[in-house]
C-alpha cells in the first residue's frame, strides 16, 4: 500500500499535549457528580474506561477485557510470550524484563493503546491490546479515519487453541469496542499475513481483508470491521 505523504507521517508519534488530554477529560467525563480528576488521561478518550466496559455473553461464556497491571499480571503474560507459538509472531520472549519494557511502553504513555488481560468466565486466558490505531504509526500504510480502533491479540494456553475460540472473543471485543466508543466506526487489525489461523480467526468474526500491507518487519493482512454492517454479520 501506498504510505501517507511526509507531513502526515511527521505528526503521528507526536506526544499529545497536556490540553488536548483535559478537553478530551472533559469531553468525556460522566454525568451524575463524578469527579472528572479521579479519572486518568488514558480513560479519558483516546481509547476509553475499559474497566467500565460491560462483560460480553458469548457461546465460550461471559468474557471480560480487564487492564493490565504491570506488576500482578507480568509473571503470566511473560509466560504466554515465551510460548513457542506466541513467540513467533509477537517476538517478545526472553525474561520477564522483555515483557515488562513492552507493557510500561503503553502503561506509561498517553493512552492511545491500552494493554489488558481477556478473562472467560474470571479465568485469565488471553492478552489484548486496544489501540487507537489513526494514532498509531499503522496509519503511515493504510487510509486510516479518526477514531479507528486497533486490535492485537494472542490466546494464553495451548488448551485454549484450535477450537473456535479466537473468532468469538475477536467478535466480542470488536462488538464492545463499537458498544462503548460511538465515534468509532471500525475497528481494525493487522496480523501476519503468515499467521493464517488468526486472519481465519478474524473472518469468522466478520472483519474483511481490506488489503496487504507491508509494514515494519512483517507483511500485514489489514482487517477491518465495519459499524455499519455489524448487525449483518
Amino acid at each position: 500500500m501506498t504510505p501517507a505523504e511526509p507531513d502526515t507521517e511527521d505528526t503521528l508519534d507526536l506526544t499529545l499535549p497536556p490540553e488536548f488530554l483535559a478537553l478530551l477529560a472533559a469531553r468525556d467525563a460522566p454525568s451524575g457528580g463524578q469527579d472528572p480528576g479521579s479519572r486518568s488521561a488514558a480513560d479519558a478518550g483516546l481509547v476509553g474506561d475499559i474497566e467500565r466496559w460491560a462483560w460480553a455473553d458469548t457461546a465460550a461464556g461471559a468474557f471480560r477485557l480487564v487492564p493490565v497491571d504491570g506488576v500482578r499480571d507480568l509473571a503470566l503474560v511473560s509466560r504466554w510470550m515465551n510460548d513457542p507459538v506466541v513467540a513467533e509472531f509477537w517476538e517478545l520472549a526472553g525474561d520477564p524484563a522483555v515483557t515488562e519494557r513492552h507493557l510500561d511502553a503503553q502503561l506509561g504513555g498517553d493512552g492511545r493503546s491500552i494493554p489488558c488481560l481477556g478473562l472467560l468466565d474470571g479465568i485469565p486466558m488471553s492478552y489484548w491490546e486496544v489501540y487507537r490505531a489513526d494514532l498509531d504509526p499503522l496509519a503511515r500504510y493504510y487510509p486510516a479515519r479518526p477514531q479507528d480502533t486497533g486490535v492485537h491479540l494472542l490466546i494464553g494456553g495451548p488448551a485454549d487453541r484450535g477450537r473456535g475460540l479466537g473468532s468469538i472473543l475477536i467478535k466480542a471485543v470488536a462488538d464492545l469496542i463499537l458498544d462503548h466508543r460511538p465515534g468509532c466506526g471500525r475497528v481494525v487489525s493487522e496480523p501476519d499475513l503468515r499467521n493464517t489461523p488468526s486472519v481465519a480467526a478474524f473472518l469468522a468474526a466478520g472483519f474483511r481483508l481490506s488489503a496487504e500491507a507491508d509494514l515494519p518487519g512483517k507483511r500485514a493482512a489489514l482487517m477491518i470491521r465495519d459499524r455499519a454492517v455489524r448487525h449483518l454479520l
